[in-house]
């Protein structure tokens, strides 16, 4: 196996908004090492003073390197027939992978983590930091946070993990199906490798073992795994995966349920990674009401606090959907329901039009009934036009009183995602929807 080990220093932790300013790379041909790179490179931008401190690497040492894209071709051709190693290997080879990307250059090669092997070939020591590892297994790093220097340690680390029978736990990880390496650096595999390939809701802890990200999936495994594909390098999708330590789930009977678990999560939780339904929901509701004239009229307005609309919604969409809905169905008129803004022109007789607006709101007060989804062995209830809870009923029950199934649910709080998702499956799937 032929491997090139890797290491850089930067302006900064996002490919797409810092510059490389050194790269080595050390080639091992498995058994020793055949040949060293070494390069400063010049990333036209301010290196922070912090980094300057730890590396020693100047804007005027910088300012006279060449620029990647002069080197690319080098480095590319050194990469690109061998495994790409790295301590913590997804930094070095995104960074790396975008920069070439921009040169002209696609690099796709198998890449090894050497945290992660040491992790499995040397178990129990405190901390696998490079500096840290380095000193457990009696290597010494000279010219330490310069890429030469650490790629040479790294290299010797990967030298010990082959002496110590690495050879086939390397194969093993570089398998197409070995997923260990696409993880972020600090979760281990074991929590992948545990959850089920069910549907379900997952969560992703920090450091703390806070929930930081809620999400829904048909096959969780399958789902949690697909966050960590792609090079997407963005600041935003980094800070993400740096912030996972681990992975917890739980199950649900089919993937409608864990549609309305997720919701119901990520407004309890309020996780900081989940964008979707954290907003401020600005509800919609279809108001009842008499003008001067006599005439019983319906409108969308935003709902308030204190007022109670016949029918809410939490799209403006929704609303207006329904509403003309109304209009088609039981012979209103769009004037007098605010849809139409042309001119009223002659407008219905009053006794008339306002049996049709009653009929209308007999129909919005008769769609608050009571009503299960069965969903193979998932079951939803909504009570009166309220959703009430979910959970597992096995088929052979019987729906029949709404007793007997709370005592088979988790009762959860109603949300207008929620109640939108509900309205459409029931709309979708009207042989799934059971009345009570």
């Amino acid at each position: 196996m032929q491997f090139a080990v890797v290491d850089i220093e930067t302006t900064g932790g996002f490919p797409e908004q810092h510059g490389i300013t050194e790269i080595a790379i050390v080639l091992h041909n498995g058994e020793e090492v055949e040949g060293r790179y070494e390069t400063l490179v010049n990333p036209h931008q301010a290196i922070p003073p912090f980094i300057v401190n730890m590396t020693g690497i100047t804007d005027a040492m910088a300012a006279a390197a060449p620029d990647f894209a002069e080197v690319a071709p080098n480095i590319y051709n050194l990469l690109k027939d061998r495994v790409f190693v790295a301590h913590n290997v997804n930094f070095d080879y995104s960074f790396v992978k975008y920069h070439l990307q921009q040169a002209g250059f696609h690099l796709q090669t198998p890449k090894l983590c050497t945290i992660r092997l040491s992790r499995k070939v040397f178990p129990g020591f405190r901390k696998y930091g490079l500096g840290s590892l380095c000193r457990e297994l009696g290597i010494t790093i000279s010219n330490r946070h310069r890429a030469g220097g650490d790629a040479f340690a790294t290299s010797q680390v990967l030298d010990l993990v082959l002496k110590n029978n690495g050879a086939t736990l390397i194969r093993e990880m570089l398998k197409k199906e070995s997923k260990g390496q696409i993880l972020p650096p600090n979760l281990p595999e074991s929590y992948v490798k545990e959850l089920p390939m069910e549907p379900g809701v997952y969560y992703f802890h920090d450091q703390k073992g806070k929930i930081v990200y809620v999400g829904k999936a048909k096959n969780i495994r399958k789902r949690v795994i697909s966050h960590f594909t792609g090079l997407d390098v963005s600041k935003k999708r980094q800070d993400f995966l740096r912030s996972i330590y681990s992975v917890t789930h739980a199950t649900t009977p089919t993937e409608f349920i864990a549609s309305l678990l997720e919701s119901v999560e990520i407004k309890r939780l309020w996780p900081v990674f989940n964008k979707s339904q954290k907003r401020y929901e600005q509800l919609w509701g279809i108001y009842h009401f008499e003008d001067s004239k006599g005439y019983r009229r319906l409108a969308i307005d935003k709902k308030q606090k204190h007022s109670t609309p016949v029918a809410s919604f939490s799209m403006l969409v929704d609303a207006h959907r329904t509403l003309w809905k109304l209009v088609r169905e039981f012979e209103l008129n769009p004037v007098l329901c605010f849809l139409d803004q042309s001119e009223r022109g002659e407008l219905p007789d009053v006794v008339l039009y306002n049996r049709n607006v009653e009929a209308a709101l007999e129909w919005i007060e008769s769609q608050k009934e009571t009503f299960v989804i069965r969903d193979k062995e998932g079951c939803v209830l909504v009570e009166e036009g309220k959703f009430y809870g979910m959970g597992h009923l096995p088929k052979h029950i019987e729906v029949n009183a709404v007793d007997e199934i709370k005592t088979k649910l988790t009762a959860y709080p109603e949300n207008e995602v929620l109640k939108s998702m509900i309205r459409n499956f029931a709309e979708r799937y009207p042989h799934k929807v059971v009345r009570l």
